[in-house]
């Protein structure tokens, strides 16, 4: 049911939006508004590429960092075992443990759809191999789209990812991922920018940040050859 009510949702007519193709697998999640005009006598070059300097910065900082302990945070699930919703700390995800944890703009859009998730759902028993105990997507969305998420895409058995809802930005935030996608007409509003981390017992040792919701450096193959 969530899965056709999202589906329904990110359906627009062409009459009705013609900047935004959302059936597209490149939606953009860039979170930057557009550039103010250039004041009298700026010129108009000069002003956006300091602009675009701007908005580089403002979209590459974060609060997390290699070599950074995660910031505790609670999380919610639908146990796969019995279906029950529970919820889980960062500490308990990753303490005396190697866990990767993946982060996506939105559940069932999609770049998430069609390859971040998809991808570490295929590499799941490789990246075990590799000594990885927790492996677990978050996104910002609440733990019933989560779950119903996961099951269209055949995320199923007890080695399988684990599906994260940080639906009140409590983790995003304090890691300093969080993007405002309020003025795209899909009714995002603050999400999670894209990444992928690994940490060892709280500690990050990699970190794979997007530029927004770009997906360049943040798949499932590019954690297996940092775990090498």
């Amino acid at each position: 049911m969530a899965a056709a009510a999202t589906a329904s949702l990110l359906t627009v007519s062409p009459a009705a939006c013609k900047r935004f193709v959302l059936s597209s697998p490149s939606l953009s999640f860039s979170s930057h508004r557009p550039a103010a005009p250039a004041g009298p006598g700026l010129p108009l070059r000069a002003a956006a590429s300091r602009a675009a300097r701007r908005r580089r910065a403002s979209r590459v900082a974060a609060t997390i960092a290699v070599g950074d302990k995660l910031p505790d945070a609670t999380l919610s699930y639908f146990d796969p075992a019995d279906g029950e919703l529970r919820t889980v700390t960062v500490g308990e995800l990753t303490a005396g443990k190697k866990a990767v944890l993946f982060a996506v703009p939105g559940a069932f859009t999609p770049t998430c759809s069609q390859k971040h998730l998809p991808g570490f759902v295929e590499k799941a028993a490789e990246l075990r191999a590799k000594g990885v105990d927790t492996l677990a997507c978050v996104s910002v969305n609440d733990a019933f789209v989560m779950r119903a998420w996961g099951e269209a895409l055949g995320v199923a058995g007890p080695d399988a990812v684990l599906m994260l809802s940080d639906g009140n930005l409590e983790l995003t935030r304090a890691l300093g991922v969080e993007m405002d996608l309020s003025d795209k007409p899909v009714g995002l509003g603050v999400r999670s920018r894209r990444y992928a981390l690994l940490a060892e017992d709280g500690v990050v040792k990699v970190l794979n940040l997007e530029d927004g919701g770009a997906f360049t450096s943040s798949s499932a193959e590019d954690m297996l050859q940092a775990l090498g």
